[in-house]
């Protein structure tokens, strides 16, 4: 049973797909992207006097960034889908009471593993990368944090401190080797590392996509007609747009030059403009980058002082990559993100000399907070990465990086990509699905959990695919 007067427990989960073709295609590292499934959830929760409350989550199941593999994206994108139904039949039966960051890690620790193992996916002759198990565990997570605030009738992000929770961070969390003398969780709680008094808004970080036009002579003829913009200039005028994320081949070092040299050239006419570069887990070796980096520096130095910081060049997996980073992160900070599942890669990182750690709600709510919290411990720089996040997607993400106080703003893409997926919630919260003068804006937020307003949305979902209860 409970300790803590405010724990639950999860009585019911349900699960809805909703499908979306996209506008545009999207690059990401060997494939393209031109479709995305959304799942999104509904968990109930109870406590021990027996009071219920719901709450919703969401994530695109992105089989091209959680599961790279020549296998077809359709038997992929499959097992996705039917992992998350695994998901919410254990979940739906979790005996656990506690937190939601509790739960969630208690199980990751007690279910995830033996359902992942026991999984086998059809027509794909590959086990479910871990990542893409936390991909499919989040959009449950994050509604559990949503069902918790509603429930409590608070803020989600006014739960995280010693009040709701029955751990400190020290039951989750282990300082680096040399920084166990300067860094101690006992006592402290995620609420001690968030940003106090988080910004209503937020500088946006528009994707700049390997197939994206930059200029005329980039269009093929077959751009959609529509009534928003096409061309890179177009979106910097339109959305008052000073942040860019630059995708990479990471194969090509010519072409990626090129194409960071094309872009600031273009950036560099709004004053103020930052770059990011997202090499995309293709490169093998350090050199790559940092011939890049210093070929930038030498040959176009202005281009090179826009550039914030690089992410994730190398190989997902660290422990079967365990390259030394030292030489990137001398030029650029030099941040994980595929590759930071939890705190602990997040630990061998750092001692691979990467700078610091793009978090993703797509890696769960709970993860992210237990991941900020460790980086800010150990002085490790932050971003929010997006998803390409759409509809309630959008919102817990954009939060996480609101409270995590990052390097400059969040990243945030869906509106190029899909921006007609997310009209029900942009009557609601246009802000967020609209850029303007280069930030967006989360003044329209309220409420309990992550402060959706999901009935003044109203959207109409489809028929729930899986629903379980006790």
């Amino acid at each position: 049973m409970t300790t803590n007067p405010h724990d639950v427990r999860v009585d019911a989960a349900a699960l809805y797909f909703l499908p979306i073709t996209m506008r545009v295609p999207l690059k990401f590292g060997a494939e393209t992207m031109d479709r995305v499934t959304c799942a999104r959830t509904q968990v109930t929760v109870r406590d021990a006097r027996g009071r219920q409350a719901s709450g919703w989550g969401e994530t695109p199941l992105s089989a091209q960034w959680v599961w790279p593999s020549a296998a077809p994206y359709g038997a992929r994108e499959a097992a996705l889908k039917m992992f998350c139904a695994a998901v919410a039949e254990k979940l739906s039966s979790f005996e656990l009471f506690g937190h939601p960051l509790e739960l969630t890690q208690a199980f990751q620790r007690d279910i995830l593993p033996s359902l992942c193992d026991g999984f086998q996916p059809p027509e794909v002759n590959e086990p479910l990368p871990y990542l893409a198990a936390l991909l499919c565990l989040s959009a449950f997570d994050i509604a559990l944090h949503d069902a918790y605030g509603t429930l409590h009738a608070c803020d989600v992000y006014q739960t995280y401190n010693a009040r709701f929770m029955s751990h400190d961070l020290a039951a989750y969390l282990t300082p680096s080797e040399e920084s166990r003398d300067k860094v101690c969780f006992k006592g402290r709680y995620v609420e001690d590392f968030l940003v106090p008094d988080p910004a209503e808004r937020l500088a946006a970080w528009h994707l700049v996509g390997g197939l994206d036009p930059l200029e005329a002579s980039d269009l093929q003829g077959d751009e959609p007609q529509d009534e928003y913009p096409v061309l890179l200039r177009d979106w910097i005028t339109r959305d008052g747009l000073r942040c860019l994320k630059v995708k990479l081949r990471g194969t090509d070092p010519d072409w990626d030059y090129n194409r960071l040299v094309r872009v600031g050239r273009i950036a560099r006419d709004t004053p103020g403009s930052f770059l990011s570069a997202d090499f995309n887990c293709t490169v093998t070796e350090p050199v790559y980058v940092t011939d890049v980096l210093d070929r930038l520096q030498r040959d176009e130095p202005a281009i090179h002082d826009m550039l914030l910081y690089v992410e994730q060049p190398f190989p997902y997996d660290l422990q079967a990559h365990p390259l030394d980073v030292r030489e990137v992160a001398r030029r650029k900070p030099l941040l994980l993100d595929e590759s930071a599942h939890d705190w602990r890669f997040v630990r061998l990182g750092r001692s691979l000399g990467w700078s610091g750690v793009a978090l993703k709600t797509c890696k769960t709510q709970s993860g992210a907070l237990l991941s900020l919290c460790w980086a800010k411990a150990h002085g490790m720089p932050l971003m929010v990465q997006d998803l390409t996040n759409p509809m309630l997607a959008q919102i817990p993400h954009v939060r996480l990086a609101a409270h995590a106080g990052t390097l400059r703003g969040v990243e945030t893409n869906s509106m190029q990509y899909y921006p007609d997926a997310s009209l029900p919630e942009a009557r609601v919260h246009p802000g967020l699905f609209r850029r303007r003068e280069g930030e967006v804006d989360l003044s329209t937020l309220g409420g309990p959990g992550f402060g959706y307003r999901v009935q003044e949305i109203g959207r109409v979902l489809p028929a729930p695919v899986v629903e379980f209860s006790r």
